[in-house]
């Protein structure tokens, strides 16, 4: 967090800070990507060094680990070991087959690469984004403990993943914030991850709580992050039974109204992209209490500190 505002404030005076000169970034990119792929570009070029953009899809890699499937994972993470000083992942939803697959394969990388395993979105977490959400309430809120932060599930027929929500509602806990999840019935995130949220919450001084009524949630919200994510069951029903379980809730978005009525101000947190009209309106994505783009820049100033303490930079 130190770093990220060195690193922005570097930005704005245009001073260089060639940190990782000569130094190269390997991004695996499983899935497509604007602000990610735009933001770690931009970022290792501000640093001096070289990002590389690779699409699994053109290489041999194999995820299995049998013979004639392709190279295995083990063999990909050593050899560019050789060439590279740190390695992106990219590899969540509807790349995998089921979920924590993601996370998994990322572990594999950073067991056998003798560089740096950065994540740059798996199934289960989106840390980047995470970093970049906590570094952008304290730099509009100032210290964050005892602010509310509710993380509602929206409609949109895009069917989402949970990475986002869940970093968010992870650095949220640790940070002593009081973090409400706010979901339908069938849309309860990983058990697990929610069990970590409420440890860090209790050591942190902060609170967590799941609730099924969004305006209930919204009451007295500080921020609100909408996102839509997948239920339990995505990989077993499939995408189309997904999107009947979604449109019986298509009255969950976050409105003006709401925001207006319900919050304390209810300042927008959304990590992009948004389903304007679905997930929330596009009035609150506009009005002075939206942070999207603010949030989104600042993806490229955290991600060079992340950059930098991983991969052998000096400061």
């Amino acid at each position: 967090m130190k770093l990220t505002d060195q690193m922005k404030g570097l930005y704005y005076s245009r001073s260089p800070h060639s940190h990782l000169e000569y130094k190269t970034f390997a991004m695996l990119f499983f899935v497509g990507s604007t602000r990610t792929r735009m933001s770690f570009e931009t970022a290792m070029t501000q640093l001096g060094g070289h990002s590389q953009f690779l699409n699994p899809s053109t290489m041999r890699l194999s995820l299995e680990d049998k013979p004639g499937a392709g190279e295995t994972v083990k063999d990909t993470a050593k050899a560019m070991s050789c060439f590279c000083d740190g390695i992106g992942i990219r590899l969540l939803d509807d790349q995998i087959s089921y979920y924590g697959q993601g996370d998994e394969v990322m572990r594999k990388f950073a067991e056998y690469a003798e560089v740096p395993i950065i994540n740059m979105a798996s199934d289960i977490n989106h840390p980047c984004q995470s970093l970049t959400d906590i570094y952008t309430m304290h730099e509009k809120l100032g210290d964050v403990r005892g602010k509310k932060i509710v993380i509602t599930w929206v409609y949109t027929p895009w069917i989402r993943g949970r990475c986002s929500v869940q970093g968010t509602a992870l650095t949220s806990s640790l940070y002593g914030m009081d973090v409400v999840v706010a979901n339908p019935p069938e849309y309860d995130l990983d058990p697990n991850v929610m069990q970590m949220c409420k440890n860090l919450a209790s050591k942190s001084g902060g609170s967590f709580a799941i609730v099924h009524d969004m305006e209930v949630a919204l009451e007295g919200a500080t921020v609100v992050f909408p996102h839509n994510w997948y239920t339990a069951r995505r990989y077993d029903i499939g995408k189309e039974e997904e999107l009947k379980i979604a449109n019986g809730y298509k009255d969950w978005r976050y409105t003006a109204e709401q925001q207006r009525k319900l919050c304390a101000p209810g300042y927008l947190l959304q990590c992009m992209p948004i389903d304007r009209g679905n997930e929330a309106e596009s009035s609150v994505c506009d009005n002075e209490l939206s942070w999207i783009y603010d949030q989104a820049e600042n993806r490229l100033h955290t991600q060079k500190a992340i950059l930098t303490l991983t991969m052998g930079g000096r400061v």
